[in-house]
This record gives structure tokens, sequence and C-alpha cells, in this order.
């Protein structure tokens, strides 16, 4: 007897496979709707730095103060690179706020005077604002000591600024940190020396351990510079390292430390600490790193 062929049943289940496998069932299950072409793309998410945030605090010392940019001896806050309503500083918070905004929602509790040790308190007074930014400059103070075994040693640096940062995200999880290097001081003593008015303000205990018998050159002086500024290298190596373990934190990547402060950057009381112009050149720095689509 002549059996009969399968193959009417092999062409079926072939049309039915083609079937199922245009319909998507293969990709998502025999009950469940093909894709849509037109399906809106998931959204991108949220990144993790937002380069204009809505309020700012600074913390740090007499450069973040203003110290000697408006009158001898004094705080300028008005002419803060970071907070600063100053129209020929044009600080970081009205760059990014507007002079309105900057006066609503910014805050200045950096401390003329101020070591690392003494950011940790400071970041206690400005989470309270619960800012978006929040500056450091901070680091001066620690290398112009008396001499240079005064120093703060560089394990204790890394400790308070691991601290502040702990602190703060603690306070403020999604809180952004902006992180300046320490001037390079040797450059500034080189500056400034120029000055004999310079010299004497010097001479009240303006960096003793850079600045100190400014006129000497010789081995011993020599020695002495080069030990403060190594530490200030330690220190910068400190702040970078320290941030990059941040997600939201950027470090300037050097770039204070690396400006060249002429005469006309610096205070024409001490030609050490920055002047207006110095300091719109520091509220640039630092709107260019906040702003920078990458660190």
């Amino acid at each position: 007897m002549r059996k009969r062929s399968h193959r009417p049943r092999v062409v079926l289940a072939v049309a039915v496979a083609a079937a199922l496998g245009a319909a998507g069932c293969d990709a998502v299950g025999g009950d469940s709707p093909a894709p849509s072409a037109t399906a809106k793309p998931s959204p991108r998410p949220t990144p993790l730095w937002d380069r204009s945030p809505s309020s700012v605090a600074a913390v740090g010392d007499s450069i973040t103060r203003g110290f000697d940019a408006c009158d001898v001896l004094s705080d300028c806050p008005e002419a803060s690179w970071a907070t600063g309503a100053s129209p020929e500083v044009d600080s970081l918070a009205v760059r990014l706020l507007g002079r309105a905004g900057a006066a609503e929602r910014s805050w200045n509790y950096a401390v003329t005077g101020a070591r690392m040790a003494d950011l940790p308190g400071q970041v206690a007074q400005a989470v309270r604002r619960k800012p978006q930014l929040v500056t450091v400059m901070v680091g001066a103070n620690d290398a112009c000591r008396a001499t240079p075994s005064a120093m703060t040693p560089v394990t204790e640096f890394r400790a308070d600024f691991e601290d502040s940062l702990r602190s703060l995200r603690k306070a403020l999880p999604k809180a952004q940190v902006f992180v300046a290097s320490v001037p390079n001081l040797k450059r500034l003593w080189s500056q400034g020396r120029t000055s004999p008015l310079g010299k004497q303000v010097w001479q009240l205990g303006i960096c003793p351990s850079m600045l100190g018998d400014a006129d000497a050159v010789d081995a011993t002086a020599n020695l002495r510079r080069n030990t403060v500024q190594k530490r200030v290298e330690d220190y910068n190596k400190v702040l970078k390292e320290v941030c990059a373990k941040d997600e939201r934190c950027r470090y300037d990547g050097g770039a204070v430390y690396d400006y060249r402060f002429g005469t006309a950057q610096l205070s024409r009381w001490d030609y050490f600490h920055p002047s207006v112009n110095g300091q719109a050149r520091l509220a640039e720095i630092a709107y260019r790193t906040v702003t920078a689509q990458r660190p």
C-alpha cells in the first residue's frame, strides 16, 4: 500500500512558525503584544553633575573672604570670587544664579585664617542652608605657618578633608562640591617681593614660612621656601585624590595653582592676596570648572 506523504503538514508547520515569528512571539512571549515601532525610548538617566545649580555656599579661608581686596587688612566679602556681589568680580554665584539670585541663594562661611582643621565646622554651618553647590578653597594657611616645621602634616590635612566631605555627604547626599587648588605660594612671593610696601605688610605676619626674609635668597632661605612649596603640592594631591572618590565632587585640576597672578591680580596692600581683579580671575576658573560637560 502506498504511504501518504507528510509534505503538506511540513509546509503548514513552517507557515505557522513564520506567522508567529512575524508577530514577535519569540521575542516577547506568547501572550505579550509585539513591540511597537513608535514606542518612546527610555528616558536618559539624570546626570550626576548639574551644571546649573540653584544655590551656592562657600567655605574656606581669607581668599574666599576677599581679604585685602578692598582695604588694608580687612575682609571684603562683596569681592569674593565665590559669592561676592561686586560687578567687577562677577562671582561664581552671580554667574550661576544672576545678581538677584546670588543675593538670595548664596552664603559665605569662609573665615580669614582658617585651616583645613576648621573645614568640618564650616561645612556643618553650610549644610543648614541645603545648598546645591559647595565651594571649597582652603590649604594656604596650613602651609603659611611661622616655620615650615609648624605646617599641617599631610596625613592630618587628608583626614580633615575626608571628614568634611563625609559630613557633607551624610547631610546632603546630592550636593555638589567644587574644590579649588591651593595657590602657588612661591610664585606669589616672587611677584610680591618687588613691592617695598608689600614687604612691609608681610612683616606683620602674612605667611612667614614663605614670605619671611623676603629678600634672602641664600641656601637656607631657598630650602625653606622649597619645603613650603612641596607641602602645597602635597596638599593639592590630597585635594585631587579625595575629591576623585566622590562622584559629585570636581577638583579644578590645579588651575588656581597654575594661574600666573601678576601684580594686577594681587592686593595693592599686601601683594599676596588676590585683588578685585584677581578675584575675578578665580571666579572665571570656578565657573569654567562647574559648567564644563566633563571634569
